[in-house]
């Protein structure tokens, strides 16, 4: 894969060329990070957790 590709990220929507990918989608470095770093009392926990089902919603429709 092409390291300078950009994708976009299933959560912000934005092109990046960094970041991971969980099956087939795009998660760039900068949303992991914030992912890993709030707590699960936040309300952008849930934002999180709802935009990351797309990876399952997608892969079993």
């Amino acid at each position: 894969m092409d390291e300078h590709a950009h994708h976009t990220c299933i959560i912000c929507g934005e092109h990046k060329s960094e970041g991971i990918h969980i099956v087939s989608e795009f998660i760039c470095d900068a949303c992991e990070a914030e992912m890993v770093h709030t707590d699960v009392q936040e309300e952008k926990y849930h934002f999180f957790i709802h935009r990351m089902k797309q990876i399952w919603v997608q892969k079993n429709a």
